[in-house]
């Protein structure tokens, strides 16, 4: 098997595409690794200078200290990542348990969630990240960036000139774009 790397906008995050599923059950980050009992995730994150995991459909982000070197660590990401395949294991994460439950959402805070979801949410993904709505209230959206996109240099630029443009457009009742 032939582990693919892309650079991210974040200088901190390497995108590892495997070439197979990675998560069949919706974006994860894992930050600790004593939330999950994945020994892959957990070999990952046991690796010096590596500081989370964020699992999409068909990659990896990994997240290190802006200190450490990415020669120092790839090529153990990657040697994990092709022992973990090689095993027979068809993906990373394959509970089905994440459905999105939008029924006690209001109609505008539905309207924030299928834009993030299907104009902007595949734009991140692409650079090794997720968004997730938080709140609305009082014309302010909250979002969480994870993956790549958390601690990224140009994550606020892109919160405020695409996130917040893209939502104010179509949505006349949101007025600005916050991220925790």
């Amino acid at each position: 098997m032939f582990v693919q790397t892309e650079k991210t906008p974040n200088p901190n995050s390497l995108k590892f595409l495997p070439g197979k599923k990675v998560s069949e059950d919706g974006p994860y980050e894992i930050l600790n690794k004593n939330e999950t009992n994945n020994y892959l995730i957990r070999n990952i994150l046991s690796i010096s200078g590596v500081t989370g995991i964020f699992l999409g459909e068909d990659f990896l982000s990994v997240n290190k200290e802006k200190d450490i070197d990415w020669e120092n660590i790839k090529h153990i990401v990657i040697s994990h990542i092709n022992e973990y395949y090689a095993e027979g294991n068809e993906s990373i994460i394959n509970n089905k348990t994440n459905a999105l439950d939008d029924s006690s959402y209001n109609e505008i805070e539905k309207k924030i969630i299928s834009i993030l979801e299907t104009k902007v949410r595949p734009a991140v993904a692409r650079d090794g990240g997720d968004i997730k709505f938080k709140e609305y209230k009082d014309g302010k959206v909250t979002v969480e960036l994870q993956g790549s996109c958390s601690g990224c240099p140009s994550s606020t630029l892109t919160l405020k000139q695409g996130v917040q443009n893209l939502l104010c457009h179509y949505i006349s009742e949101v007025k600005e774009v916050l991220a925790v």
